[in-house]
Parts: C-alpha cells; sequence; structure tokens
C-alpha cells in the first residue's frame, strides 16, 4: 500500500465534521493539506484548529462558494491555485433534502442535486488538468447510507445518494488511470445535525448501538487514497444500520 507522505491533498469541505477529521489524520501522515468550505470564519478557525492539534503540519485553507451557477470557474480557480494535487477528497454536503413525493417540484429536484451531486461531477471534469497523472493520484466522493437503503420521503435525495455509486464507477472509466473512488458514511456526530446533535434513538437502528464519529469514517478516505489497487470501489461506515 502507498503513502500519502508528501503528497498534496485538497479536502473540499475540510473546516468541519468527516472533512475536518480526514484533513487531520492527513496531517498527521505528513500531507500537505488544503480544506476548502463556502465560510471564510469557518476555515479560519478550522486551520488554527489544525495548526494546533497538528503542530508541524502543512494546512492551507481556502473560500470558495459552491452553491451559485458560477460554480465550475470557482472550482477551476481553486485548482489552479493549488495545483499539482495528487489527491482530491469531496465530503461537501448541505442540508438533506427530505420531504414527502408530494411537496417535490422540479427547482426542488435541482437545487437537491446542486452540492451533493452536481459539483462534484464538474470537479472530476475539471480535476485531472491539475493532478499528478497516473494511479497513484485519486478523487474520493461522498455519498451516504440512505443510497443502500431506503427510508420514508428520502425519494428526491435518494436518487442522488444512488446514483453516485454509478457516476464513480464511470468516472473511475473516463479517468483511467487516475483513481476514482466512495465513502457511504452512515449516521455520523457532525455539525450538519444542528445544535442538538444526533438523537439517541438513532443508536438503536443500528447492530453497534452507536452511530459513528467523524475520526472513525475518516479512516475510509486514509484508506482509499493508499490502496492504489481500488477504483470504482465503495467503502461503507455505517455501523451497521443498512442491515436492519
Amino acid at each position: 500500500m502507498s503513502t500519502i507522505n508528501g503528497t498534496t491533498i485538497l479536502i473540499v469541505g475540510g473546516s468541519s465534521g468527516i472533512g475536518y477529521a480526514v484533513a487531520k489524520k492527513a496531517l498527521v501522515h505528513n500531507a500537505n493539506v488544503h480544506i476548502a468550505s463556502s465560510n471564510p470564519s469557518r476555515v479560519s478557525e478550522s486551520i488554527k484548529s489544525l495548526k494546533n492539534d497538528v503542530p508541524n503540519g502543512n494546512i492551507f485553507g481556502h473560500t470558495c462558494d459552491l452553491a451559485g451557477h458560477d460554480v465550475e470557474e470557482i472550482l477551476k480557480n481553486l485548482l489552479a491555485t493549488i495545483g499539482p494535487l495528487d489527491h482530491i477528497v469531496f465530503t461537501a454536503g448541505d442540508s438533506l433534502a427530505i420531504q414527502p413525493l408530494e411537496t417535490i417540484d422540479l427547482d426542488a429536484i435541482h437545487w437537491a442535486g446542486h452540492i451533493r451531486f452536481a459539483v462534484p461531477l464538474l470537479l472530476a471534469k475539471l480535476a485531472p488538468r491539475f493532478m499528478n497523472p497516473g494511479y497513484k493520484s485519486s478523487i474520493t466522493l461522498t455519498t451516504g447510507a440512505g443510497s443502500q437503503k431506503p427510508f420514508p420521503n428520502w425519494s428526491l435525495v435518494a436518487g442522488y445518494l444512488t446514483g453516485l455509486h454509478g457516476l464513480t464507477r464511470n468516472l473511475a472509466v473516463d479517468l483511467k488511470p487516475l483513481r476514482v473512488n466512495l465513502v457511504s458514511p452512515g449516521v455520523v456526530t457532525t455539525p450538519l445535525w444542528g445544535p442538538a446533535g444526533v438523537s439517541e434513538e438513532l443508536k438503536n437502528y443500528t447492530t453497534l448501538g452507536k452511530v459513528g464519529t467523524p475520526a472513525e469514517v475518516a479512516e475510509a478516505y486514509l484508506y482509499l487514497m493508499k490502496d492504489t489497487n481500488a477504483s470504482g470501489s465503495c467503502v461503507s461506515t455505517n455501523a451497521g444500520s443498512i442491515l436492519l
């Protein structure tokens, strides 16, 4: 298995949650880490925190808002500022578009997939221009357990989450020998759950009696960056929630 020591890694969505945990672990492995997020104050706070956690780490922050129609140009500028890259990790996400089927309209469909599907597809389109060529480089995308198990009122978002499995496999073909992989987390204790955090009840819907932590799930991303034989693969880390 390869090493990420000395590699340059971009983590889109790296200022909090899973992305932050990936950044911290990558710094411990002596990688040069760039985090990008839409909130400048959060980026600054995360950079400060990561420097405190890993004093000798090479960590850099970038602010980019991916919500608009100019997202492709924003991504291009971000990549040009950093490159050449060895690895890209995409953990950015907005609130899950969970709503009853009868309330869905075309605008809702477009918005639900913007950050979670359209942006990673555009990122993959641009990435090869700014990445070191060959199978040692990789892109790792993020889906969720909703892509593997149906839940009531998840029809809108589940299509995109499931679509990321097919997208990953096809990108692995279109971008070969660059590797493209996917991580599918279950419930993880991240800021997306709001001030109240994860409900204790959700632990009852796992075989482990617990939900994931960002540090646990981050290991999947480190593995996929280091395993130079993995492409078109999905690592599922969900506390056994899809088994119940």
